[in-house]
């Protein structure tokens, strides 16, 4: 006997449409069912086993959306504008930034160097929070030293990537009559052969490594730190090269991802409406299109700021954190222009000095508010791909470093690109042709060098 409960009311009739009951193995009190006969034939196919395969096929596609529900809703409850704990997050946020930027202003004024060591350490926690997202602890007991095999690609990476970044700094923080200038001579001739063979260890490391019934786990891990290292390590370590070519170059960037994301959150806090892109729910147009004119507006008023500040501007070529002094250039030096009268007349001034690097900055403020922002969206899809709100809880409010760095790594690739093809002279100065025969000569070559030079000068006076 089967019992039906009718969903719509006790009193209803059997309808050919089956959605309309539910059906039941377990016995009901009859003062409470609706006794049904079934005249028709009912085939395997409409009612199976809740185990049969089909049915075991429909709720395992059931469960195999990528998104979350909130990415699936359209009504716009998951805007900030209708959050009801919007004000309380807003606080916790507001309290991170405040010390994040505290700390971040005392790093800057220490200097080249510490800022340097800033961003190995949250490159590190950044590799930390990403190695730990696809790890399982039940494998990980039947691997040991595993783990140690990830943070051995990410050091021979660091290695390679900042022995290059880093050649002339280090090759001038060594007093060329000392042992240690001879060890970094050699280091940086035979830094790529020291490279290849750290990863091939790792490499032959991993084979032997490997462990039946843990192939796919193993091949997965090995995957998933290479994409680390070439998504992740590998652009945020531009950021590096941005810092010694001039604090500048790296201050100004990152501040404008700052004053984009902080724009975006106020302005879609108290304006949005219109959901931007599903893979973040809460990014609305409001608030993309408010930040992206508070951000070029901030370029052009903060590249004047910083660009009047030797300590910004002058690139670091050592590894010391003694104080700079240099020529600021052309693009920091200030050009005067007249208003015309129909300005002037509402304005206290006839003139504005506006320096050069402003009109890069406009560049660095539109990249900073269009193409940036696509950044954190990745992020944001790979969160989705995982099923995780956050990389991490190390920030209050913010998430973790990589949530924070999303959008940076892509811009600092941008502008250290920008400021080699465009801002940099195409010609070789005779501080830099100096630099490299410091840096890839040795003392006796150079000596040698300076006597051929000589007599090729004198050879030329004794002829005119």
């Amino acid at each position: 006997m089967i019992i039906l409960w009718p969903m719509s009311s006790l009193n209803a009739e059997w309808s050919s449409n089956r959605k309309s009951c539910a059906v039941h193995t377990y016995l009901i009190p009859a003062s409470k069912c609706f006794w049904v006969k079934m005249n028709l034939r009912i085939t395997d196919r409409d009612l199976q086993s809740p185990r049969s395969p089909s049915n075991a096929r429909a709720r395992h596609r059931r469960k195999s959306t990528e998104a979350f529900p909130d990415v699936m809703k359209v009504n716009g409850s998951d805007l900030l504008v209708n959050d009801q704990n919007k004000y309380k997050s807003m606080w916790i946020r507001t309290y991170s930034s405040v010390w994040m930027l505290v700390g971040f202003m005392l790093v800057v004024y220490l200097g080249h160097l510490y800022l340097w060591g800033m961003i190995v350490v949250i490159q590190i926690l950044m590799a930390s929070e990403l190695f730990n997202l696809l790890r399982r602890a039940h494998e990980d007991r039947r691997l040991p030293g595993f783990r140690l095999l990830n943070w051995h690609f990410f050091f021979t990476a660091m290695l390679y990537v900042y022995g290059r970044i880093l050649s002339q700094q280090i090759m001038h923080a060594v007093t060329p009559e000392k042992f240690f200038y001879k060890l970094a001579t050699s280091f940086m001739k035979y830094q790529m052969v020291i490279c290849y063979f750290l990863y091939i260890t790792g490499f032959m490391w991993f084979i032997l490594t490997l462990k039946a019934k843990m192939y796919k786990y193993q091949f997965s891990q090995y995957a998933w730190t290479h994409m680390i290292l070439i998504v992740v390590f590998t652009q945020s370590s531009f950021t590096a090269a941005n810092i010694f070519e001039g604090i500048f170059w790296f201050l100004l960037p990152a501040s404008l991802i700052a004053i984009n994301d902080v724009a975006a959150y106020f302005f879609g806090f108290f304006f949005g409406k219109t959901p931007l892109i599903k893979l973040s729910p809460k990014k609305t147009w409001e608030g993309f299109i408010g930040a992206s004119v508070t951000t070029v507006i901030s370029a052009f008023l903060l590249a004047n700021i910083l660009g009047r500040y030797q300590w910004l501007t002058c690139p670091r070529r050592d590894l010391s954190t003694s104080w700079l002094e240099c020529d600021p250039g052309p693009i920091f030096t200030p050009e005067t222009f007249e208003l015309p009268d129909g300005v002037s007349q509402w304005l206290p001034w006839k003139e504005i000095s506006v320096l050069p690097v402003q009109w890069h900055a406009l560049c660095l403020g539109l990249f900073a508010s269009v193409i940036a922002p696509f950044g954190g969206f990745f992020a944001s899809g790979f969160k989705r791909a995982f099923k995780i709100k956050d990389f991490g809880g190390s920030i209050p409010g913010h998430g973790g470093f990589t949530d924070r760095m999303d959008c940076q790594m892509v811009m600092a690739v941008f502008a250290y690109i920008y400021h080699q093809s465009f801002v940099i002279p195409h010609y070789y100065p005779v501080e830099i042709l100096l630099e490299q025969i410091l840096g890839s000569l040795t003392f006796e070559e150079q000596e040698l060098l300076l006597s051929k030079l000589k007599d090729i000068i004198d050879a030329r006076q004794i002829q005119h």
